[in-house]
């Protein structure tokens, strides 16, 4: 019977759409959340971002990024300041910068 029951649930959750797992198992890091946006389409990769941000920041050095859901945050350090560069996830198109 256990067995059974086991069968029935996990056909249930195979058979169930995307969007139903999405509410029980929903993203729970910043790298869930960007790689689920990428493969829905909603945003560009990080890599594309870097390509398009890194180079215009010349003399600084890159220290990372954070997935914010509709941006990303670019973290930069010169001469022991930090700086932020907010960058609109789906146009690649800086939006914001702080800490100059």
């Amino acid at each position: 019977m256990n067995k059974l029951l086991l069968a029935l649930g996990a056909t249930a959750l195979v058979a169930m759409p995307a969007h139903a797992q999405l509410i029980l198992n929903p993203p729970k890091t910043d790298q869930d959340r960007a790689y689920l946006s990428l493969k829905e389409g909603r945003v560009m990769s990080l890599p594309q971002i870097e390509q398009r941000v890194v180079p215009r920041m010349r003399g600084y050095t890159y220290l990372g990024p954070e997935f914010r859901g509709s941006s990303y945050r670019l973290k930069f350090m010169k001469e022991g300041r930090v700086v932020w560069v907010d960058v609109d996830a789906s146009s690649g198109r800086i939006i914001g910068r702080s800490g100059r």
